[in-house]
């Protein structure tokens, strides 16, 4: 049995429990020996009796600890004590997907891709060496703090038997293959289709398949078609959702066969979004012609239906293409009837039939097109609705969004009555909701309980529009005081001395410093009842993303990379350089490490490889001063911290190796070789540490705060002599 305080191995020792799943419990703990945090995962006491589960469950561990790789969490330690079978891990401060997604009600689509990437290149490191996941979901995947994104729980599922697990203790029937659900083999391609469920509610905020039991869940796998994400997002590209689908085929042939594949997929739909690049796999087609069957047929309209505001424009659309699906069908089974060396100009009376028909039908489709068109033109200037009014469509409380558009976006307002205002907010929240929340006092209501909202519930609300939710206050009621513009440590001073309580949550700010209040709820002066929970946002500073480093990669490489972090490229130009291989990127105007402005655009420099020999070789030099480290390089550099400075010539010369608190620090040098070069500045910060005040005893909590290592690299160029 696992305690808080005890010593595991001699050398781990757990502080406290951090999760718990189907077969085993996490704990944090502190190894003595490295001293550094890691997580333990302990497998629970009903698998450790089993002696077939154990063996296979050290071999899978020992296995997985073999695994080192950015995107998996890494593995340290396989041990057993007393009966307690564990595992010593990474610790990755951070939350699952899981509860990402449930944070964000869905992703965008780019936010999307760019993780699973980072999933497939940590599960392509697995299946290279030769272990399989088996139980890939979101729930497995952790976000790190640092938005580094890794996949946890190698092994285990692999360990996983029909006779030793049940698919309760599993746990993952949402994720699960075709295969696996049979009970059948599985292998590589079946970590590729639960990717594709994980990544479908990614995009969607929901999985393909729900139902009252595992049992029938799993059984909609096996036999009901995969519906395409497109039904619940319709602005999805259509690579994004091809990718999707192809992963998700119930034939493992008809899936990618490597992850190695799905990477380069998901990488070019980045670029090129709403190109058909996506090739399907159909080992039916390779041998001959197949016609095309009804659940194909309905595929087809699956993936090529979109969801519009209008029923009528939807119907119309479908009809047209189930009509033209149908004829082409018939079209098809004509040239199929033909002989081959019949001549294309024969008159054909069947063909003649279905080639009046497609004319006719185009007719038809033409004349309901221009009188839908007619209708949106010429119907629409007789609707005067109030902008607030709340029988229509364009419900929104701000009256300057209550213009309807084609980019406008719609959700159905949420029953609020009756819950808490932190669930209300939250709620809202998935739905791309705003909320301001005012206060009334109530006799029979409790304190913090919805009473009502402006818009009632089930009327069409704008996405983006702010709600307001009337709260009760209880029967007495006290002003809540201004926080706004003070440092936490002072606005939770002040709050918990007026007897309310304080949550944290944090932002970007253009106008407050790093660590003041930037925005409060309940607002200030607002009466609410004393204990009520006050949120308190505390700006993180200006938003800033970090730069990658370019250098070595090829353009389309480097081109992907400066997207998924959130920047554009800028200029990119052609030269000599004889350190980095023709294509490769030898230059970018932002170094590795530094923080930017989202947006900002990176201009790059492509090598065409060393310059002709017989041409005399340029000479350079470096006269200048290393000024101290920028807010937008080091947001928590103290001036005064001593830093650890090198700069190193593009060709690897050291040519300055030092450690200084004063700036700036000069260079000159002569005669080099290499055009630029990299200056590394490393230092280190004290984190986490705080002070508070108990409410109750009056006693300040001093926390200490935890010392770790900062670096950063700045581009320099050299001058020609």
């Amino acid at each position: 049995m696992i305690k808080i305080g005890m010593m595991i191995g001699d050398r781990y020792e757990i502080l406290e429990k951090i999760g718990t799943g189907g077969m085993s419990d996490v704990y944090k703990a502190k190894c003595h020996k490295l001293n550094r945090f890691v997580a333990v995962k302990v497998l629970k006491q009903e698998f450790s009796e089993n002696a077939n589960f154990v063996s296979k469950f050290r071999t899978e561990a020992q296995a997985a600890a073999g695994l080192m790789h950015p995107n998996i969490v890494n593995v340290y330690d396989v041990g057993e004590e007393n009966d307690i079978y564990y595992i010593v891990m990474e610790l990755v401060e951070g939350i699952t997907l899981k509860k990402y997604i449930e944070k964000k009600a869905r992703l965008s689509y780019k936010e999307a891709v760019s993780i699973a990437i980072q999933v497939s290149m940590g599960i392509e490191a697995a299946h290279n060496n030769h272990i399989i996941h088996r139980d890939i979901k979101p729930q497995n995947i952790m976000i790190s703090r640092d938005g580094k994104v890794k996949v946890t729980d190698f092994g285990i599922a692999k360990a996983a038997t029909s006779n030793t697990i049940t698919s309760n203790v599993m746990g993952s029937v949402h994720y699960t293959s075709p295969e696996q659900a049979r009970g059948g083999y599985s292998d590589e391609k079946s970590d590729i289709y639960s990717l594709g469920i994980t990544m479908f509610e990614m995009l969607a905020g929901r999985v393909p398949f729900n139902g009252e039991t595992t049992v029938a869940i799993a059984i909609k796998h096996i036999q009901e078609e995969m519906p395409s994400p497109k039904e619940f997002v319709p602005e999805i590209p259509d690579s994004v959702e091809a990718i999707v689908l192809k992963c998700c085929q119930k034939s493992p042939d008809r899936r990618y066969q490597s992850m190695q594949e799905v990477i380069a997929d998901l990488k070019q739909s980045l670029m090129y979004p709403n190109e058909n690049f996506v090739v399907q796999n159909d080992p039916d087609m390779e041998g001959g012609t197949r016609a095309i069957t009804p659940s194909d047929m309905e595929q087809i309209k699956r993936r090529t239906t979109y969801r519009d505001n209008y029923q009528y424009e939807e119907q119309v659309e479908q009809e047209e293409q189930e009509e033209t699906l149908r004829l082409r069908s018939e079209v098809d089974e004509l040239y199929e009837d033909e002989p081959e060396d019949e001549d294309d100009y024969d008159y054909n009376p069947k063909m003649e039939r279905v080639t009046t028909a497609l004319a006719l039908i185009g007719g038809v489709v033409i004349c309901v097109i221009v009188i839908i068109l007619a209708v949106k033109v010429f119907g629409g200037q007789d609707d005067n609705r109030e902008p607030n009014d709340q029988s229509g469509p364009f419900v929104t409380s701000d009256p300057s969004a209550a213009i309807p558009s084609e980019e406008t976006k719609y959700v159905k307002m949420p029953e609020l009555k009756g819950k808490s205002v932190e669930d209300a907010r939250n709620e809202l929240r998935g739905y791309g909701l705003e909320s301001e929340v005012v206060y009334e006092e109530s006799d029979t209501i409790a304190v913090g309980v919805v009473i009502s909202t402006n818009i009632a519930a089930g009327a069409d609300v704008a996405e983006g529009s702010k709600v307001q939710i009337t709260a009760s206050a209880g029967p007495q009621a006290v002003p809540v005081p201004n926080v706004a513009e003070l440092s936490y440590e002072d606005a939770y001073g002040r709050l918990t001395q007026e007897g309310f309580a304080v949550t944290r949550e944090e932002g970007y700010s253009d106008d407050i410093e790093k660590g003041f209040v930037v925005s409060q709820v309940p607002a200030a002066e607002t009466r609410v009842a004393k204990g009520t929970n006050i949120t308190v946002t505390v700006s993180i500073g200006k938003e800033r993303v970090w730069v990658p480093k370019l250098l070595g990669r090829s353009e389309q490489d480097g081109t992907i990379e400066a997207i998924e972090a959130g920047l554009q490229i800028g200029s990119v130009a052609q030269v000599y350089n004889s350190e980095y291989a023709e294509g490769l990127i030898c230059y970018q105007s932002y170094s590795q490490g530094s923080y930017v402005e989202p947006g900002t655009a990176l201009d790059i420099k492509v090598s065409k490889g060393p310059e002709d020999a017989s041409e005399p070789q340029q000479v350079y030099r470096y006269n200048g001063s290393i000024a101290a480290p920028t807010v937008e390089e080091a947001p928590d550099y103290v001036a005064g911290t001593e830093i650890a400075i090198t700069l190193i010539a593009d060709d690897g010369l050291v040519l300055l190796d030092t450690k200084t608190s004063s700036f700036p620090q000069a260079a000159n040098y002569y005669g080099l070789k290499s055009s630029g070069g990299t200056i590394t500045m490393s230092y280190t910060v004290t984190t986490g540490g705080s002070t508070s005040v108990d409410p109750d005893t009056g006693e300040t909590i001093t926390t200490p705060g935890m010392t770790e290592p900062r670096s950063f690299t700045r581009r320099v160029e050299f001058t020609p002599e």
